[in-house]
């Protein structure tokens, strides 16, 4: 009997073994590192060796901030970021817009690429505005033109904040970005830490407290120590191209010959982690229960989001018809994937496709 099969890496991987041997460790150094004793004094020096490590391993020269992962970031960057109006592309995660609600939404293409010409007419004549935008999207897998954005944006003496939970590790942080949203659990770090990078402090307020004055709250060591060790064992690339030939040489045809949908084949720039399918005939929430059954844990998108029944406002962003929409799951890869477990998944997904009554296109 074979093992279960867990997919939804995008929702977040599986720790690393370096990472919980680092939490292990940060859980025997128990001061608080804001005490002035001699334990503190070893905490503090723990966090800050952490925190130089993270940095180094994304190659950010600048400040970096630990928060409680990648909502919070977000919410303080917006919050906090010293510049006018607030822009967001429309496919940002949730967190990014339910923590400023008010902020002005930029359209993107049907192939998931901010419309750059809306983003220059938006942030013209604007002073300083704040634009946040995904690196990779987390349910579509696209990646957007960070460095054309960040010229835009810096044209207008903007400020970029790049959301960068799905790419850190994976891929180099975007060069033109002023802030960027790291968040542990999505490269193989804890859960409950992350990161806000900024590359000067005077692009944000302070609020007085931990983290330099920029977050309240005693500072959650083992997480920091976690984070750091997990962005040390990643390396390029990520994972072994090998592992996802499969996509392109089993599945991505079969998808063709059944009727279905690649997404990938319509995106700007897709990005090989993550792959949203439409099967035909059947809806995505009935193929999420067959999959489970089967052994595969995979999702309809958003793991902050899949649990409701409303429509995902990012295919609605891209044009998306509701039919085509609601066929469409996620499947994501991680640092643990293997072939294996890819080749398996493409065959139960043929095999499922067959038996769901499509025909040939």
């Amino acid at each position: 009997m074979h093992l279960r099969i867990y997919l939804d890496h995008a929702a977040t991987t599986p720790i690393r073994p370096e990472a919980a041997a680092a939490v292990a460790e940060g859980m025997g150094k128990w001061a608080n590192p804001s005490s002035p004793h001699a334990e503190g004094r070893a905490a503090r020096a723990a966090l800050e060796d952490a925190r130089a490590r993270a940095a180094a391993s994304l190659g950010w020269p600048h400040e970096l901030i630990f928060t409680s992962g990648a909502s919070e970031s977000a919410a303080m960057a917006l919050a906090r970021a010293k510049g006018g109006a607030r822009l967001v592309s429309a496919v940002e995660h949730d967190s990014v817009l339910q923590a400023l609600p008010d902020a002005e939404i930029l359209p993107v293409r049907p192939d998931g690429a901010l419309d750059l010409d809306v983003l220059e007419e938006a942030v013209d004549g604007r002073e300083r505005p704040v634009v946040a935008v995904q690196a990779i999207n987390s349910e579509t897998g696209n990646g957007q033109d960070l460095d054309a954005i960040a010229r835009i944006v810096h044209s207008a003496d903007g400020l970029l904040l790049v959301d960068a939970a799905q790419s850190a590790g994976k891929f180099a942080l975007p060069a033109g970005a002023d802030m960027v949203i790291l968040s542990a659990h999505k490269f193989g770090g804890p859960p409950g830490v992350g990161a806000l990078l900024v590359k000067d402090f005077a692009m944000l307020a302070p609020s007085s407290g931990q983290e330099r004055g920029y977050r309240r709250g005693t500072e959650n060591l083992p997480g920091a120590l976690g984070l750091a060790a997990a962005l040390e064992a990643c390396s390029a690339p990520y994972l072994d191209p090998a592992v996802l030939e499969p996509i392109i040489e089993r599945l991505a045809p079969a998808i063709a010959r059944l009727g279905g949908m690649r997404l990938a084949d319509r995106l700007a720039a897709p990005t090989p982690y993550i792959e949203a399918i439409a099967m035909p005939d059947m809806s995505g929430s009935a193929q999420l229960m067959r999959f489970d059954m089967a052994g595969f844990a995979v999702s309809q998108g958003s793991a902050c989001s899949s649990g409701s029944l409303k429509r995902s406002h990012v295919l609605q962003a891209m044009g998306l018809d509701d039919e085509l929409a609601g066929r469409i799951i996620r499947v994501s890869f991680g640092w643990s994937t293997t072939r294996e477990e890819v080749e398996r998944f493409c065959d139960s997904w043929i095999a499922l496709a067959e038996g769901s009554g499509a025909r040939a296109a």
